[in-house]
């Protein structure tokens, strides 16, 4: 299993969870991006740049995505993607995404675009804080460990 990041938009706190992670359970983990990141060094981790362009990283992550891999990602989209494709999916503020969830999720987010497109302000979630990172670290933990077993 590798973990694999859609890491455009993911916090800098939730990357240094991960390569802690990385390092204690000598995982593989990439880092999809369309700009260069700074990352530690080590074997166990890569930085992968794509092509600037819509859906580009999250193309690259389903290329080479196999099953059982774990992608963390908010992206509802790549998450339908990921979990069709057999993979698990772990959003930045500790919420696993599954068979069982995702279709909500999607009508849920194609509403929300609906809406928008129609002129409707939603304003965004809210700031990413110290809470949504214990619960990241905690789910990832628990998942980690249910699967590595």
């Amino acid at each position: 299993m590798k973990i694999l990041v859609d890491a455009d938009a993911t916090p800098k706190e939730v990357k240094e969870i991960l390569f802690k992670t990385s390092k204690r359970l000598k995982l593989n983990l990439i880092l999809v991006a369309n700009q260069k990141m700074k990352t530690p060094k080590s074997e166990l981790i890569k930085s992968i740049v794509v092509a600037q362009g819509f859906d580009e990283a999250d193309n690259y992550i389903v290329e080479i995505l196999e099953k059982g891999d774990l992608v963390i990602s908010a992206d509802i989209p790549l998450a339908d993607r990921i979990i069709e494709k057999n993979g698990f999916v772990l959003t930045p503020r500790g919420n696993i995404l599954d068979e069982d969830n995702i279709g909500e999720k999607v009508a849920m987010r194609n509403l929300m675009e609906e809406l928008r497109s129609g002129g409707m302000e939603s304003g965004g979630p809210p700031p990413f804080n110290k809470k949504d990172k214990v619960k990241f670290s905690r789910e990832l933990d628990k998942f980690l460990t249910k699967q590595l077993k």
